[in-house]
């Protein structure tokens, strides 16, 4: 069994503390002027947005095996996975409020984050991570490097056909990649029994020839021991691995989301199984008192309300920047001289 150290899991500790405020202050900071008649393009942060308070464990728990050269790619419920990977936290805030220091100059908003320094990004779009996370994983290999790349998606996501190809061509070739499930038991308002068989995701594998790994509880410590076995597997040469999360959804799919779908009992439930209070008694278990984790708690919040602050302050783009970068133009020489046309549309 993989031995944790006290100062690994006072790194856990950091960030799912951090992780979490920012969650919350999110959530504040996105129903100002929206209430009290809901209006999504109202407010700070315009659109829409999706928080992924209760899923600490997953991002923490994968990501601090993670080297600023492997990839990961995440889903529309991003932030825990983005600050775990060392994501710039102002520059992702500036983003989320749609300011020009954004990670994307404040064009792709909370949904669309990339950051290629720690080589990160996600997507709105259900089990869309998972294709790059093969081609990054491809290339890896093709250079003979020891990278590996990582796929977040829901449990909702395990019928998508780009999920299901991106398992079989990692298989086929052999692949560096992860794949983990996080399973939160709702597929936006619909319970998981409903719309996805078999229960336990992992057992997808089975058809992928790849090893399938479950954890049942959403314990940090547990998710990076399951882990450490699938990403030293891939990071070793020995192929991928999926991997399922149990984690807990203690927010509405989205800002704005009444849950009327969802039983009280499950909500409250959900707020029972905190991972971070788990992870404190394991903290107490290793000798570290209240005062520090108090104070590692208090350094996190300040570190968050910095950020949020500092991007609130930060300009707005330019309405013409919206002609900018919507295309890729190629390297100078590449042509020397732009054709020409005539008024038929053919080439002078």
């Amino acid at each position: 069994m993989t031995t944790i150290s006290k100062e690994k899991l006072t790194g856990f500790y950091e960030d799912m503390v951090t992780a979490r405020y920012y969650e919350e202050r999110l959530q504040e900071e996105y129903l100002v002027g929206k209430q009290p008649a809901f209006d999504i393009s109202a407010g700070p942060i315009p659109g829409e947005l999706h928080l992924a308070a209760g899923h600490e464990a997953s991002g923490i728990g994968v990501c601090h095996h993670l080297r600023d050269d492997d990839t990961v790619t995440a889903p529309h419920r991003p932030h825990h996975i983005a600050i775990a990977k060392d994501v710039d936290l102002d520059r992702m805030t500036a983003e989320i409020f749609g300011r020009e220091t954004g990670l994307s100059s404040g064009k792709g908003g909370h949904m669309h984050l990339f950051d290629p320094e720690v080589n990160f990004a996600c997507s709105g779009i259900i089990a869309q991570g998972c294709p790059p996370a093969v081609g990054a994983g491809m290339a890896a290999k093709k250079r003979g490097e020891d990278s590996v790349a990582v796929a977040f998606l829901g449990e909702g996501a395990i019928s998508q056909g780009a999920f299901l190809e991106s398992l079989n061509l990692a298989s086929v070739r052999d692949l560096p990649v992860v794949f983990v499930i996080e399973d939160n038991d709702w597929a936006i308002s619909m319970p998981k029994e409903r719309v996805t068989a078999p229960l336990d995701g992992s057992r997808r594998a089975d058809g992928f020839d790849m090893p399938g790994i479950r954890v049942d509880e959403d314990d940090v410590v547990d998710v990076y021991r399951a882990a450490d076995e699938a990403i030293g597997r891939a990071r070793d040469g020995n192929g991928p691995t999926l991997l399922e999360l149990q984690v807990h959804r203690r927010m509405g799919h989205f800002m704005g989301d009444p849950e009327t779908y969802r039983p009280e009992e499950d909500q409250e439930l959900a707020k029972e199984r905190d991972s971070i209070e788990r992870l404190k008694e394991e903290l107490r278990s290793h000798g570290v008192d209240e005062e520090t984790m108090e104070s590692i708690k208090t350094a996190a919040h300040e570190r968050v309300d910095e950020a949020i602050e500092w991007a609130k302050e930060q300009p707005k783009p330019d309405p013409d920047a919206a002609y900018e970068d919507a295309f890729v133009n190629p390297p100078s020489g590449v042509t020397d001289t732009e054709p020409e046309f005539d008024l038929a549309g053919g080439e002078d």
